[in-house]
């Protein structure tokens, strides 16, 4: 049978459609097309290039973040309020391999205490124990290679960046001096510290997820469909099963039948379209107008990110452009409540994150020429859990955007993080290892670091998102439905033949980005659909 990638639809039942060829659609796609008696369909509203070539070189350029450019055409915006007073466009991965191929190539693992809260949550297939045999199969770890943490024979190469840049040796020396220890393999559950950023950008191209799994030789699999330009308006629901979804192309609007329908759209995606098919809490789809098929009041009440400030400082010398990738060091450390003086790393999995740029920030944002001896940021996110987002439907109309409201800095707790993570950064900038190198931060001062509600101030007026949602359809038990949407296995309770499987599912956000826990859902939700006898195909010859 002929290739079908980016053809017509044929007019038939699929066993699978995968809405969503992002991070965990990839990895679907490709995972569940492995059984060749499976039919695989999946669409994306974005384009879906064969191959390096069809990307282009910009788009896979280590040393630029795509998803940082405004308007990029690989990106959709979405507009949101980081805190009542700040708005916000976060942008998402429109094409394939969605946030893997516009994020910053960082790959780091969800912490032990990421996995063993969310499996306490009624998912204990997520315990640490139970998908380190995932994290182990997907990767290709070219430092670490084969091993009990390390996998060297997954479709996720991983590399992890060297300090041979003036601006990362600096880093790293100011990090010691100031009494934080080595975290070299920051997949490997140590205790948090300085080391460098795991990463899927192997030789100065970024390998995201449609890449390294969605290859050409997949793509032609005869049993695979995948078909860009497609945009998914709702989920098709009859006598409570879900049994196709309907796309619009070319300003047309189609069903395509379905044996079992996933979402894997992204965490602002997938809920919307939960709720532009009658899925979502009863009130928000009643007073827009939306028929109820199941009262879900799970879906958008609770989701978590990350807020984040960028600190700049200006180099002494004018260096030499970074090799492979913009990514310098990261530093993981625990927060006190505002009032960390820079010393140790403190216990638990570390909920500050401090890591370096080795380009502009002019350069991430616009993409343009690095500019030589220009100033480089450093991104200091908090990064405890906290479920403070809500997203609600304002109309049935799906153009319309949602309601997204991510309550950041609610409370002393939140504000305290930042604080500390600023006051940390400035500690490193004008330590004796980086004085050599910089001329310190280039704001805020001592005025502002000195005093508590100055530096507040200063942090909402410069407050920004890692963009890691997470928790927006969030998995649990189908009898505590005010916090779970869904089963450990993306299964939509109360609706059948409907699964979510992406970063949505999470109950939280982990204490790391979460790029490598999508492909994890990918992973895990896969394996779960091939294992499951209720569905096309069961059979799992791995």
């Amino acid at each position: 049978m002929p290739p079908r990638h980016g053809t017509a639809p044929v007019r038939r039942r699929y066993d699978v459609v995968v809405v969503g060829a992002g991070t965990a659609g990839s990895v679907l796609a490709a995972r569940l097309s492995e059984d060749p008696d499976r039919d695989v369909l999946v669409v994306d509203a974005g384009p879906l290039p064969r191959g390096p070539a069809g990307f282009g070189p910009a788009l896979l350029d280590g040393l630029l973040v795509p998803g940082a450019q405004p308007n990029h055409p690989a990106t959709s915006a979405h507009p949101v309020r980081l805190t009542p007073t700040r708005p916000w466009l976060v942008p998402r991965g429109r094409v394939l391999g969605g946030s893997s191929t516009v994020n910053g190539g960082y790959f780091v693992r969800a912490r032990r205490e990421d996995f063993d809260r969310w499996a306490a949550a009624g998912n204990p297939a997520w315990s640490y124990e139970r998908v380190l045999p995932f994290l182990r199969a997907l990767e290709n770890d070219l430092d670490h290679g084969d091993g009990p943490l390390h996998g060297d024979r997954g479709p996720m190469r991983i590399r992890r960046g060297r300090p041979d840049h003036p601006a990362a040796a600096a880093f790293r020396d100011a990090a010691h001096a100031l009494g934080f220890p080595d975290d070299p393999d920051k997949n490997d559950q140590a205790p948090p510290g300085f080391g460098p950023v795991p990463s899927n950008v192997i030789d100065g191209v970024r390998r995201n997820a449609g890449l390294s799994y969605l290859p050409p030789e997949v793509l032609d699999r005869p049993n695979l469909t995948a078909l860009g330009g497609r945009t998914a308006r709702r989920v098709v629901v009859e006598n409570g099963r879900a049994t196709g979804v309907v796309v619009e192309h070319g300003g047309r609007r189609f069903a395509l039948d379905a044996g079992t329908v996933v979402l894997s759209a992204g965490a602002l995606v997938t809920p919307h379209l939960l709720q532009l098919s009658g899925i979502g809490p009863r009130a928000d789809l009643e007073r827009v107008g939306i028929p109820v098929v199941r009262d879900a009041p799970a879906v958008g009440s609770g989701f978590s990110d990350h807020p984040q400030v960028v600190l700049e400082w200006a180099p002494r010398d004018v260096w030499r452009e970074p090799s492979g990738s913009w990514l310098g060091g990261c530093l993981h450390l625990t927060s006190t409540g505002g009032t960390l003086a820079g010393t140790g790393s403190g216990g638990g999995p570390g909920d500050l994150e401090i890591l370096q740029s080795l380009v502009p920030l002019s350069h991430l944002v616009t993409g343009g020429a690095v500019t030589a001896g220009g100033p480089l940021p450093f991104l200091v996110s908090a990064v405890a859990p906290r479920r403070t987002g809500r997203l609600r439907i304002r109309s049935a109309d799906p153009t319309t955007p949602l309601s997204i409201d991510y309550g950041y800095l609610g409370s002393r707790e939140d504000q305290g993080r930042l604080r500390d993570g600023v006051r940390v950064t400035a500690a490193l900038l004008e330590s004796p290892p980086f004085a050599g190198v910089a001329h310190g931060p280039l704001g805020p001062g001592p005025e502002v670091l000195d005093h508590d509600d100055a530096l507040d101030q200063w942090i909402r007026e410069h407050l920004g998102t890692a963009q890691h949602t997470c928790g927006t359809v969030p998995m649990g038990p189908a009898d505590e439905p005010r916090h779970a949407a869904v089963d450990q296995f993306g299964r939509v309770h109360g609706v059948r033949g409907l699964r979510v499987a992406d970063t949505s599912i999470l109950p939280d956000a982990p204490h790391r980005g979460p790029a490598a826990t999508a492909v994890l859902i990918g992973e895990v939700i896969a394996r779960a659909i091939r294992n499951d006898p209720s569905e096309p195909c069961p059979r799992d010859p791995r």
